[in-house]
């Protein structure tokens, strides 16, 4: 899947003040991101505040996306959860269509075994017309999928072609390129260790800062691929500020902050989430005028 290598942004819902899905604010946000560069867009993840949309907004974002996008980047579609016969049910009533593949999350709060895990994803790869990614985020989940188990996945379910590795630990996601084969996808789904993991043998990033920054993330990425480290590191200085501002007070209230200074959305998060501190709104809009 070369499609799938390089720069993925995790897109955001922008919301108008009434808090209903703001379409023209997406389509063009989807627009930003084609014209500076990023190598395909992820739909419905974490970023998007999928947990608080109704299943009507969610078809309504997938639409609009896939207007906007009119074929042009590849396009990843969040389904995950915690349930694995309703994911099972929801993966064959799908249409996927458009998209090149399915990003699924490991299951959360239920904290499954190691066993459990590769069960889980065994019955979702078995049900899923499109090919898999994983998504490891244990601080949501609360549970780690070992390298050894994504290992076990890869040689043994040929429709999981990769993993977004959201560990944040370097170590980890080194052990893990050194164990899967090659054509693995090793993505990384932390913007802070991006490049390092590109440079250890990674295929690139789903990224929440990329969608702030699309040109300078994504070229980045290209020439971390291209093993071209010290030009990288230097895009990698530049926007590292900005990676701990906009996680400081979690995701997506940071990377909407960002956005809406540069007046791509509005500021407007749905409870429980709710829009970052005056004093953080200050430092990113300080960054950015920096930048």
């Amino acid at each position: 899947m070369d499609a799938l290598v390089g720069t993925g942004v995790a897109l955001i819902t922008p919301f108008n003040n009434d808090f209903s899905v703001d379409v023209a604010a997406l389509e063009e946000l989807v627009e930003n991101q084609i014209h500076n560069g990023v190598d395909y867009l992820v739909v419905l993840g974490t970023t998007a505040e999928s947990a608080t949309l109704t299943p009507e907004e969610k078809e309504l974002i997938i639409a609009t996306i896939i207007a906007k996008n009119n074929g042009r980047l590849p396009l990843v579609l969040g389904i995950g959860g915690n349930n694995t016969m309703a994911l099972v049910e929801e993966l064959s009533q799908s249409n996927l269509e458009d998209f090149a593949a399915v990003l699924s999350v490991s299951p959360f709060y239920n904290k499954p075994t190691q066993e459990g895990i590769f069960q889980h994803f065994r019955a979702i790869a078995d049900a899923s017309p499109k090919p898999v990614i994983l998504y490891n985020v244990p601080g949501r989940t609360s549970s780690n999928i070992l390298p050894e188990t994504v290992n076990r996945i890869a040689r043994n379910l040929p429709n999981v072609i990769g993993i977004k590795e959201a560990a944040g630990d370097i170590v980890q996601a080194m052990l893990l390129i050194s164990l899967v084969p090659q054509d693995f996808l090793v993505i990384s789904g932390d913007d802070m260790i991006t490049l390092p993991m590109v440079l250890a043998g990674g295929k690139g990033v789903i990224s929440v800062i990329g969608q702030g920054f699309p040109a300078e993330f994504s070229e980045m990425v290209r020439l971390g691929l291209e093993g071209k480290s010290k030009e990288a590191y230097k895009l990698h200085y530049k926007i590292a500020p900005s990676i701990n501002l906009i996680f400081a007070e979690g995701n997506p209230s940071g990377i909407k902050t960002l956005l809406a200074k540069k007046d791509l959305c509005k500021n407007n998060l749905r409870l429980p989430l709710v829009k970052a501190t005056d004093s953080l709104q200050k430092k990113i809009e300080a960054f950015l005028e920096a930048f």
